[in-house]
């Protein structure tokens, strides 16, 4: 057995709360198991548990008002060694270092599970975009690039949108950086508008890559989509679009919520006319052609497949037992605790985990940074058909090693990118 020295523990010891409402607590976690499974040389392992840089901005910005504002900034680059950090970038008021940290360490990972060459990468800012007008959302966005300049690029960092983010925020980095370059260099970002270099398919590549992996899942339990009950947490970009799907594939959606509740009918829920009404109203409450429930009493609703798609932590040690799915498919990013998967795993759920359930996204990011570096774009039927032989070959491959280590398949997902992060470390060798 490895004795393994925890480099980040003063950092860890920073967030408060417990260890289940953690992010980079339960990576870190996961990852030390992973490594030792493998026999992971210390070495090897002090260089992959830490990110590679991390950044830290402070941007002024002119607001509306006419006084200037000095907001903080981050972007983390993880990992190199397989190509290019990847990684969105979120604005929020309670963005931390740490959070990200943990996210662009999860970018590595997911990366190497779907086996596209990109390292982790993830940036963030501290602000309230709601409280922001869209012109000082543009000078913020346009004065964090310029301070990033000399660490992002096709070749070394490669931005995308998170939370808060969007093809329009793209836009801007893509212009701004284009504007130093003297030239436009279109795959310096991901997730842009189709007309600038984005990618058809793009924005529904997540829920489609979850889709993908409940598609094949839902064959170990010999069931068929119109036999597959399914609840969705999240009605956004990823659970909006995933339950949409997942719909018009035939699978029985009974439930799907919102921040503010969420809409229950065991028959059935006829998802474009729920998704109709709270693009209208920006709420579910309301909706009657259904029953409403609490979020918390929606992860535990009895069905085939569970698709957390909303924030961290929402299966914990609390309520694992009480979560009654055949198919746990994670869209959000690190939507259950380790103590939680435990839980999980006696009880004989089969769990998706996110490095993979909701590695679509990034996977149709790469096909974009492909596309403009070559300067020819597919159709949507072609993005389409790479991604599902992309997520299923990657569902096939974690579920080997899952039964030939005798693990969970969360462990073997980590078992797998970590392998391959590893090779390609060991075989570059350390410069010095």
């Amino acid at each position: 057995m490895i004795k393994m020295a925890n480099p980040m523990a003063d950092e860890m010891r920073r967030f408060k709360g417990s260890d289940e409402k953690n992010p980079f607590e339960a990576m870190s976690e996961r990852f030390d198991r992973a490594a030792q499974l493998l026999g992971l040389e210390t070495d090897l392992y002090a260089v992959m548990r830490v990110p590679s840089r991390e950044i830290k901005v402070y941007i002024p910005v002119k607001m509306d008002t006419g006084h200037i504002e000095v907001f903080e900034g981050f972007r983390v680059q993880h990992n190199f060694a397989r190509g290019p950090a990847k990684g969105g970038i979120r604005y929020a008021p309670d963005v931390t270092l740490d959070e990200v940290k943990a996210l662009s360490a999860w970018m590595t990972w997911k990366c190497a599970v779907v086996n596209v060459p990109f390292g982790g990468g993830k940036g963030g800012i501290i602000c309230d975009p709601r409280q922001m007008s869209l012109g000082e959302l543009e000078r913020l966005t346009r004065r964090y690039t310029a301070e990033l300049i000399d660490f992002i690029g096709p070749d070394r960092d490669v931005p995308a949108p998170d939370m808060n983010t969007n093809e329009q925020t793209m836009a801007w980095i893509m212009d701004t950086y284009s504007m130093h370059a003297r030239h436009t260099v279109t795959a310096v970002v991901t997730g842009k508008p189709v007309g600038l270099g984005g990618s058809l398919g793009r924005r529904e590549a997540t829920g489609r890559g979850v889709l993908f992996t409940v598609n094949v899942a839902i064959k170990r339990f010999k069931l068929t989509p119109e036999q597959t009950s399914v609840v969705v947490q999240g009605a956004g970009n990823v659970g909006g679009i995933g339950a949409k799907l997942m719909y018009e594939q035939g699978y029985k959606v009974i439930a799907i919520s919102d921040i503010h509740g969420a809409v229950y009918n065991p028959n059935g829920l006829d998802i474009p006319d729920v998704l109709q009404y709270l693009d209208k109203t920006k709420s579910l409450e309301g909706y009657t052609e259904a029953d409403h429930v609490q979020n918390d009493e929606l992860l535990e609703l009895e069905c085939d497949v569970l698709t957390p798609c909303a924030t961290e932590n929402q299966i914990t040690s609390h309520n694992a037992d009480r979560i009654r799915c055949k198919i746990l498919a994670e869209g959000a990013n690190g939507p259950t605790t380790p103590k939680a998967d435990k839980i999980l795993f006696e009880n004989g759920v089969f769990v998706i985990p996110d490095i993979l359930a909701n590695a679509g996204g990034v996977t149709v990011s790469y096909f974009e940074w492909v596309q403009d570096r070559v300067g020819y774009f597919w159709s949507e039927d072609e993005v389409n058909k790479r991604l599902e032989e992309k997520m299923v070959a990657s569902f096939n491959e974690l579920v080997k090693v899952a039964e030939m280590h005798k693990v969970d398949t969360r462990t073997a997902a980590y078992m797998l990118a970590i392998d391959r992060v590893a090779y390609d470390t060991r075989m570059r060798g350390i410069y010095a």
